[in-house]
């Protein structure tokens, strides 16, 4: 036993600096007023919960889910039928077009978000190049706007989605498809009723870590949406770094942290369901 808390002890001590004590300290900010110049005044209120019902707020936070599930569903479209390619192909070929999935994140997703405004820009690649095959007659527009959000979320982050449906796709075992395949299934009703729900576990956890990324961004937000459409992540970067509203930004953050704890929650009684049916059947 004391081996197994020795072996423990740091996974549970980086938890707890910085996962347990960072939150603890936005819920204690959360309940103080801001400062007369900034900072925290430590006298309780609950006045800032409130404030965040406030319609222009919600607004904000309506639109961030809005972009967050298209995001979400688009990288799911893209990614699934990716992954499952992947996962098809010779092993010699895996890892290789593995590492092509994973490249962008050798680069700082600042300077890919850079290049996506030298693409989407009035005189950008994309319009030349449209102009210049003589399909269009003025440039579109494709930059800042919630277009060009999504897309920069989307390319940001669909190597997010690809890896954990990959891992799930791979795990399945090929007898089980044949079986299907044998028993008069066809190729289109043994993924609906063999592959898709064996690979579930993999979709939710792909599903959170496009989802939740999303929907505190505010790099893309700011560059692609040229600070005309702000999101959640923008409005609490403006809290702490500009209105120096602490107390606000914490009630805020705490808000997608709540939100993130029922999807966690989600994916744990999904993976939990999936088991049990796995050993049932």
């Amino acid at each position: 036993m004391r081996r197994r808390l020795l072996l423990l002890g740091p996974a549970f001590g980086w938890w707890a600096v910085f996962l347990v004590l960072p939150v603890a300290l936005v819920m204690v900010y959360s309940v103080f007023h801001r400062g007369t110049y900034g900072g925290v005044v430590p006298t309780f209120t609950l006045d800032n919960f409130a404030r965040a019902l406030n319609p222009l707020y919600l607004r904000v936070l309506l639109f961030s889910l809005r972009v967050a599930v298209i995001t979400t569903v688009i990288s799911l479209l893209i990614g699934y039928p990716a992954a499952y390619v992947i996962a098809t192909l010779p092993r010699r070929w895996r890892t290789p077009v593995l590492v092509l999935v994973i490249m962008p994140f050798w680069t700082s997703l600042l300077i890919r978000t850079y290049a996506w405004i030298v693409l989407l820009s009035p005189k950008g690649l994309i319009n030349n190049g449209l102009a210049g095959l003589g399909l269009i007659d003025g440039p579109l527009p494709l930059l800042y706007n919630e277009f060009a959000i999504i897309l920069g979320l989307v390319y940001g982050y669909l190597p997010l989605m690809i890896l954990p449906i990959y891992s799930s796709i791979e795990r399945l075992h090929p007898e089980l498809r044949e079986a299907s395949s044998d028993l008069g299934a066809t190729p289109f009703r043994t993924f609906l009723r063999v592959t898709l729900p064996l690979t579930l576990p993999g979709i939710a956890a792909g599903c959170i870590f496009v989802f939740v990324p999303s929907l505190g961004n505010f790099i893309v937000p700011d560059l692609l949406g040229g600070g005309l459409s702000i999101m959640v992540g923008n409005l609490i970067q403006g809290q702490f770094l500009k209105a120096r509203d602490w107390p606000f930004g914490a009630v805020l953050s705490l808000a997608l942290i709540a939100l993130m704890g029922v999807l966690l929650f989600a994916q744990a009684w999904l993976l939990e369901r999936s088991r049990k049916q796995a050993i049932d059947g």
